[in-house]
């Protein structure tokens, strides 16, 4: 299969000063740095829907979410860190620090933190994805009724199976 360049985007002669930039030292946009935190390196909005990355960070024993899928967009996972259970649809893997794992749409997956020391990753979903309002909700949807949880999980393409 032939691959090609995607549809041309900018259509200027000079090009533009149009990069972010962001310090390392940015609080992260839900939990805290060096507990249980995502940061939004690069969200939908900042990449133009192209892709949205983020670092997570696990406490130990963390644990993770259900199996599951997305129809509407892929996730790649690389291991910065420590150790994290990777589910790729057949089987668990140990991750570890320059581990990656790729999972298309459509692809049954999993991750966690069962071990006893931090661990650290990146997320990249792509196309991008409003995943900030997920990663910020989520958490309410324990309490949440049957009704309301099978609504923010269609919204946010998230389809878990067990």
């Amino acid at each position: 299969m032939s691959m090609s360049y995607p549809e041309q985007v900018y259509r200027g002669d000079g090009g533009e000063v149009s990069a972010g930039f962001r310090p390392a030292d940015t609080p992260p946009g839900v939990g805290e740095t060096g507990k249980d935190a995502i940061h939004y390196l690069a969200t939908t909005r900042t990449t133009r829907g192209e892709f949205g990355l983020y670092r997570v960070e696990m406490s130990a024993r963390a644990g993770g979410p259900r199996t599951h899928f997305h129809k509407t967009i892929s996730e790649s996972f690389y291991i910065l860190d420590g150790t994290v259970r990777l589910f790729d649809g057949a089987q668990w893997i140990d991750g570890r620090k320059g581990d990656f794992l790729h999972v298309p749409q459509g692809g049954l997956h999993a991750f966690r933190n069962d071990s006893d020391a931090p661990a650290e990753m990146l997320l990249l979903f792509t196309p991008g994805a409003p995943r900030e309002e997920y990663f910020e909700k989520v958490s309410e949807m324990a309490d949440a009724t049957d009704e309301e949880r099978a609504g923010f999980f269609d919204r946010h393409d998230s389809y878990f199976v067990d």
